[in-house]
């Protein structure tokens, strides 16, 4: 494993680093095998995104006794209600969260407290406005955190953050799907100078990088434009998105998201893949344009009134219209409720940082899903 310098922190960690995201409902065992194989092969950068309960207990579990081998990054202000997902920009509550996730994880300090997911220019001055950053630089001069950080999706807040003096670390997704997004490099580079380190999320686009061959919704121009269905290149891989996102100019480490093992070995080919296999450069003219609108799966848009999960129904919708089977049916049966039970209340396309009209896609997927219900039994799943 190749390390870096997490810019002005001083830490030192793996060019391939662990999302987990995906692994919200994972059971213990496989959140032990997933952080086994991340120490087997020098994974040392973990992003713990949310504060349930049940999810820390078991990285708690899985990092006994070797929780100085990793850099853990613990979010202030990703909260849980009612069993969901909730950005939180009470002072109190983030305070309380961050203590409860340590106490969860059996560890006196994380090495980032990360100022999670300020959307936009407006927010970022709100979150300033009540303090947040504040706490953040109170918890690390108490020694509960080595570093401040910060994620975001929008490259001005992320400029701003970076010469404010506020931030050690900014996770911002950075894939080949916005190669050509405006001023995404000029906001590398101005990391680069005032030594911010650079997290890289997002790294295959919610998997739809991956998609070889296929059709995939991208969808709308950043100018506006009507939604633009994009042709993935025939022959694109974990490693080619990797070995691109690896070469920007500040980026210091990439977290992808992986659910299983299987999955986190394909992006771990990476370490001992050829040059060839890592030459992306053909790829470069498949990616000129920059598009928004495409659900990620980052679920950023809940909690949902009506409970619904919604990254996990657009996910399994995406997938389905490639080709339907029976694991994804079983996957969406065991959804805590159904894309069906939508009010359009449209909170969730308020929230949502890419621009997706979530309130379309669950009535899509309730239709896929459970318009079929009576023929299912006569389909070949």
């Amino acid at each position: 494993m190749e390390t870096r310098i997490l810019g002005k922190t001083g830490l030192t960690v793996g060019i391939i680093g662990l999302g987990t995201e995906y692994l919200r409902r994972a059971p213990r065992d496989r959140v032990m095998q997933m952080v086994d194989t991340a120490a087997d092969h020098g994974v040392t950068y973990v992003d713990l995104v949310f504060n349930f309960a049940d999810y820390l207990d078991a990285f708690a579990t899985a990092l006994e006794g070797r929780r100085d081998e990793f850099v853990l990054a613990v979010h202030l202000g990703s909260a849980e209600r009612k069993g969901q997902y909730e950005k939180t920009r009470s002072l109190k509550k983030c305070e309380k969260g961050f203590h409860e996730s340590l106490a969860r994880l059996r560890t006196d300090h994380a090495d980032i407290v990360n100022v999670h997911f300020v959307k936009t220019q407006k927010e970022y001055e709100r979150v300033k406005k009540k303090g947040i950053f504040s706490l953040a630089s109170s918890l690390k001069e108490e020694g509960m955190a080595t570093s401040v950080g910060m994620s975001t999706h929008d490259t001005a807040v992320a400029v701003d953050a970076a010469t404010s003096g506020l931030v050690d670390v900014i996770m911002i997704q950075i894939n080949l799907a916005n190669n050509a997004m405006p001023h995404r490099n000029e906001m590398l580079a101005l990391c680069a100078k005032e030594k911010v380190g650079v997290v890289a999320m997002k790294p295959f686009a919610g998997g739809k990088l991956l998609q070889q061959n296929r059709t995939v919704n991208l969808a709308q121009h950043q100018t506006g434009g009507k939604a633009l269905k994009k042709k993935i290149p025939k022959v694109i891989t974990p490693t080619h998105c990797l070995s691109y996102i690896l070469s920007q100019v500040g980026v210091t480490t990439v977290v992808p998201g992986v659910s299983s093992a299987g999955e986190f070995e394909g992006v771990l080919h990476y370490l001992k893949a050829t040059e060839e296999e890592k030459d992306f450069s053909g790829l470069l003219v498949d990616f000129e344009e920059y598009v928004t609108g495409d659900c990620v799966y980052c679920n950023h848009c809940l909690p949902c009134p009506a409970g619904i999960d919604i990254g996990e129904c657009s996910r399994l919708l995406d997938r389905a219209k490639q080709g339907m089977t029976s694991e994804m049916w079983r996957t969406y049966e065991m959804c805590p409720e159904k894309a069906s039970a939508c009010t359009e209340c449209g909170l969730c396309v308020q929230r949502c940082p890419f621009g997706v009209d979530v309130v379309s896609r669950m009535k899509e997927a309730a239709i896929l899903f459970e318009g079929q219900k009576s023929n299912r039994s006569s389909t070949n799943l």
